[in-house]
């Protein structure tokens, strides 16, 4: 039975006033401009503003967590949830600045002991294949203090292009319920990936999956390429597939919920579009990769 949560008149005023641009950009999304308003560029009948949605296409429309239930497939629980833990983003305090953020990687810290013992503790990853992220500056941990003053250690996941040049941040706060959100100025189309020389391409929502996936199958892993598209957002996937032309067999492996699998089915139909004919589904037995690896741990 799912847990019932009661949130008091402000904690749901709090959640209703995040900014959904502020957080579709910090999940990769695009947003095109339309008015005064952001249309999706992956979906261009719904509309935002501030703390505001519309679908003009079904005429549904309301505000911050309806958006999450109806877009993300999220449970009104974890929808709130959700945006509590970015309500720092809220419209009232939200300034829009017409030049884009410069991307700047977070802090390094002085070792990886954080992040080595929360990724093999807590997300039962392997060590050996953390060392292989770590050793390609892929992923280490930082340091770094908030507003108040306090200081916090976050696991970050970098995107680098075809170059090997950082192109985007993913950070992951270490702990359980840590927050999660892609550094600004992150470039959408390269998030954190790793290329092989085989013709296979793996996608996954999040680098912690992706990882996952690897630890599960890890016989020859590294001959294979893979992204974590760090959202939903297709962008990662269609540029690693247009500097990579030897990838031709596309495997979607995003979350078994209803948003990963809306979007996996999405993304299908984009890649067939595009000529690409090897494109098939693997899906987790629970709700995501981790918590696969997890339970084999058990």
């Amino acid at each position: 039975m799912a847990k019932y949560v009661q949130y008091t008149e402000e904690q749901l005023h709090s959640a209703n006033t995040v900014d959904l641009e502020t957080i579709l950009v910090r999940h990769g999304e695009r947003l095109i401009r339309s008015g005064k308003d952001r249309r999706l560029a992956t979906d261009h009948s719904i509309t935002v503003r501030g703390n505001r949605w519309y679908d003009h296409a079904t005429m549904k429309g309301g505000l911050a967590v309806s958006f999450l239930q109806y877009h993300w497939g999220l449970p009104f629980v974890e929808a709130v949830a959700s945006l509590l833990e970015m309500k720092e983003y809220t419209v009232e305090e939200t300034i829009r600045e017409s030049k884009p953020m410069p991307f700047v990687l977070p802090l390094r810290n002085g070792n990886m002991h954080r992040l080595f013992a929360y990724l093999i503790n807590e997300r039962k990853l392997e060590t050996k294949v953390i060392e292989a992220f770590a050793n390609e500056k892929l992923i280490y941990e930082s340091r770094e203090f908030s507003k108040n003053g306090r200081e916090y250690h976050s696991a970050v996941f970098v995107g680098m292009d075809e170059h090997g040049t950082a192109r985007h941040c993913h950070k992951k706060a270490l702990g359980k319920n840590g927050f999660c959100m892609n550094v600004e100025g992150s470039d959408s189309e390269f998030s954190f990936n790793w290329t092989g020389d085989s013709e296979k391409l793996y996608v996954f929502e999040a680098p912690i999956d992706l990882m996952s996936y690897i630890c599960l199958h890890i016989e020859n892993w590294n001959e294979h390429s893979y992204v974590a598209l760090c959202g939903l957002s297709e962008y990662a996937m269609l540029k690693i597939l247009e500097t990579h032309p030897n990838l031709t067999t596309v495997i979607l492996c995003l979350d078994n919920d209803h948003a990963g699998i809306a979007a996996s089915e999405r993304m299908s139909d984009r890649l067939q579009s595009l000529g690409y004919k090897d494109v098939s589904y693997d899906r987790s037995e629970l709700k995501d990769w981790n918590e696969d690896l997890c339970a084999t741990k058990e």
